[in-house]
């Protein structure tokens, strides 16, 4: 793998090491070596199936740049199938394409502005457990200290701020049973459902506008179970319902906020991941938004730069790719757009 070829050519590289979630071992190898061979400069360690590699040039500010390894499985799009200059297949989009740019800023921009601390990771796409991050900050805290975090996840080329944060909840309504034919005679927990439907289809939502840009909350039914048989009154249902928060609310406070819209009803939490606030105030977050252009739009979904956050720096998603390709079968990604990344990046650390 030529780290100092066209970025794009890079990505292909990547895409045609398959490298689903708990299988990295081979991606990992190749990056290690790649960068060990082509980024002397770099000091380079490998923890589990993560690369990590970092400049010590005594900058006063330090960036990283963090990009998964791992993909969701293969749904007959490997391997990688060229259209021009379009790039189509497994992880082009989430996220080799990103990788391959922060592989090749790693090999060519060796005195860079700021230091730089290129992350490598596996097992995002599967349970936060064991999502590499997490490894690494227990086992090498020192290497995700920094004054700003760019998660390469796809983002059309655009910097999306920060993150919203997720929660999933159920309600259960209990009844009593009886046959059908004596309705009368039980008490039917679905239809308690209607109350906390009801709430729901009447709530309003917020938007939220933070450093200039707008978060739009989301509080949805996203399933509903019960019954036990076709002539049986159910004694049981459980409505599950998701919340998106702008990230000015804590986990606390979106946890508080459900339970009083649901208030008077049964309610657990089986998910919940703190947002990640903009930050774009901070000095190296400006200075990126800049060399994007001026350009930046809030981050509604849930990335990894919620983990980099919650360690005290602002953090950004910023690659190629359109995120609603991600997962896919047809996920597809324009060179050009990797280019285009690459370039703002480089402008970034290098100053040209």
């Amino acid at each position: 793998m030529d780290l100092r070829a066209d970025p794009a050519d890079i990505t292909a590289a990547l895409v045609d090491i398959p490298s689903v979630s708990g299988e990295e071992a081979a991606i990992a190898d190749a990056v290690q070596a790649a960068l060990t061979d082509q980024a002397g400069h770099l000091e380079i360690v490998r923890n589990g199936d993560a690369v990590l590699a970092r400049t010590n040039l005594g900058r006063a500010a330090r960036v990283i740049l963090a990009g998964h390894l791992d993909t969701v499985p293969v749904n007959r799009n490997l391997p990688l199938r060229h259209d021009g200059d379009t790039l189509h297949g497994l992880g082009t989009v989430d996220m080799k394409g990103g990788d391959a740019v922060f592989l090749s800023l790693a090999a060519t921009v060796p005195e860079p502005r700021h230091d730089v601390t290129f992350i490598f990771y596996d097992c995002e796409e599967v349970e936060a457990v064991r999502n590499g991050l997490g490894r690494i900050e227990r086992e090498l805290p020192d290497w995700l200290r920094a004054d700003l975090a760019i998660v390469g996840e796809p983002s059309n080329a655009v910097i999306e701020a920060g993150c919203q944060g997720t929660m999933r909840v159920e309600l259960r309504t209990s009844g009593r049973r009886a046959h059908t034919a004596r309705a009368w005679m039980g008490e039917n927990a679905i239809h308690a459902l209607a109350e906390p439907m009801r709430r729901l289809a009447s709530y309003e939502a917020r938007d939220v506008e933070i450093d200039g840009l707008l978060y739009r909350e989301g509080l949805q039914a996203v399933g509903v179970s019960g019954g036990v048989a076709g002539n049986v009154v159910p004694d049981e249902a459980v409505l599950r319902v998701n919340f998106r928060f702008a990230p000015d609310r804590s986990a606390e406070q979106a946890e508080k906020h459900v339970r009083e819209v649901f208030d008077g009803f049964e309610l657990s939490v089986v998910d919940l991941s703190p947002g990640a606030l903009p930050g774009l105030s901070a000095p190296a977050a400006a200075e990126l938004v800049q060399a994007a252009g001026g350009r930046a739009a809030a981050k509604l979904g849930w990335t990894d730069v919620a983990r980099f956050a919650a360690l005290g720096m602002p953090a950004v998603n910023f690659g190629p790719g359109d995120p609603t390709l991600a997962h896919t079968r047809e996920e597809f990604v324009h060179a050009a757009e990797i280019r285009k990344v690459a370039g703002v990046l480089r402008e970034f650390l290098a100053g040209r």
